[in-house]
């Protein structure tokens, strides 16, 4: 994957999700990869996960706080230009028509060649956060590129066009990157959401390190990262 678009200038990447961890956890060795490469990656969190956490003495908007810092920190071991949190209630996205109205102003905005989104068909997808974000950032990649979709927005901004979509944690993947040389900061930007890892920590490196193992074998790659990858042009 070259670092720069057809007409020469560096690529620009939107990773679209619905939680902090959720990159970590899905895509983060491409994203760290891909970043050192010299492309500018983009974050976008629809919710800042105030759910995660049971301890009811805790309070939601404490979570809340503590992710955010969380997934900033992880993004900057990335590499990651910049991280921003819609804050939709955790568990309770929806993909409405104001949610794509936002995701198109932000696409507009970044002017990504590349976006990165969780894939919302795959087969028993139960958390109705990931769906939404995918299905929400789908919708926004297919609209952006409209003059009559959301026009006031055009102000000041363009219709904007996404190359390529990568959808991760998908069930039928048809692009496999190699992250061989980027397993190790993964891991470290994982570790970075303590709140999550919690003294589980070394269960999820191992589960993280077989499934990129899995997916990398069979093509020859000591660890990879699969995506289904659509072509918006």
């Amino acid at each position: 994957m070259s670092n720069q678009n057809p007409e020469g200038e560096a690529r620009r990447v939107l990773v679209i999700a619905a939680h902090p961890d959720d990159p970590e956890f899905g895509c983060a060795g491409t994203i760290a990869k891909w970043a050192a490469q010299g492309q500018e990656v983009h974050y976008v969190l629809l919710t800042s996960g105030d759910q995660g956490n049971r301890d009811r003495a805790v309070h939601p908007s404490e979570m809340a706080f503590l992710r955010e810092a969380e997934q900033r920190a992880a993004a900057e071991t990335l590499g990651v230009r910049s991280v921003e949190f819609l804050r939709y209630p955790d568990g309770l996205v929806e993909n409405t028509i104001e949610l794509r109205r936002r995701l198109c102003g932000l696409i507009r905005r970044h002017r990504p060649h590349a976006v990165f989104a969780i894939d919302p068909w795959r087969p028993y997808q139960l958390h109705p956060d990931h769906r939404a974000a995918g299905f929400g950032a789908l919708d926004a990649v297919r609209g952006s590129h409209s003059w009559n979709l959301f026009p006031e927005q055009l102000t000041g901004l363009q219709p904007w066009r996404v190359q390529e979509v990568y959808l991760f944690w998908t069930g039928a993947p048809d692009h496999w990157e190699d992250v061989t040389d980027y397993m190790d900061r993964r891991i470290q930007a994982l570790f970075c959401h303590a709140s999550q890892m919690r003294d589980r920590a070394a269960a999820f490196e191992q589960r993280v390190r077989e499934t990129a193992r899995a997916a990398g074998e069979p093509h020859g790659y000591a660890y990879a990262e699969a995506f289904k990858r659509l072509i918006t042009g």
